[in-house]
């Protein structure tokens, strides 16, 4: 189930505010400029699917989304639990960073954590399967996946080169919990 928990910056034990309502969640976000909505797969997605099959189950959306953004790329990201190389890929992410593109990612299976950090507060929202999230260009964020990561998300790019961190070199990320998964 998606959630939001939104917390001060500098108190990362005492959450301000706490939804599962998926209408209360893109309210929130669409107030610190992110978008978040909900898609449906126009016929069933199996596991290990190709990338082909997932475009085609959300051609739709995703036909609407480049049109509306000019996206230059589209992809599909999938990471399970068994991937020896999982710690190394989590780490890439863990840091709070921006970028100078919209981070945008609809997740077709599984789930993560983007934490977004927007003025004095920390917006945690836990994406799972059906979601998309829009974090603009320059908002400092950062992602988790988890120690045992188990998704698959559709990621849309407008620059050439994909996505490209730029690092705040700051330690808020650290200061949080990492993501633990809800239980299915």
């Amino acid at each position: 189930m998606s959630r939001l928990r939104i917390f001060n910056d500098t108190d990362p034990s005492t959450v301000v505010m706490e939804t599962t309502d998926g209408a209360a969640i893109a309210t929130a976000l669409k107030a610190i400029g992110v978008h978040f909505e909900r898609w449906q797969a126009k016929h069933p997605v199996a596991p290990g699917a190709s990338q082909d099959e997932v475009f085609a189950a959300y051609r739709e959306d995703i036909d609407r989304l480049v049109a509306e953004h000019g996206f230059q790329s589209v992809d599909v990201a999938s990471i399970a639990p068994d991937n020896p190389n999982r710690a190394e890929i989590r780490a890439k992410f863990l840091d709070e960073h921006y970028h100078k593109e919209d981070e945008v990612r609809f997740f077709v299976a599984g789930s993560g954590l983007f934490t977004l950090h927007v003025e004095d507060k920390v917006y945690e929202v836990e994406c799972v399967k059906d979601d998309l999230i829009s974090v603009p260009d320059g908002v400092t964020h950062w992602f988790d996946m988890g120690e045992y990561p188990n998704f698959a998300a559709i990621r849309f790019f407008t620059a050439p080169d994909g996505w490209v961190g730029h690092f705040t070199g700051t330690t808020i990320a650290q200061e949080f919990p990492r993501y633990q998964p809800s239980a299915a």
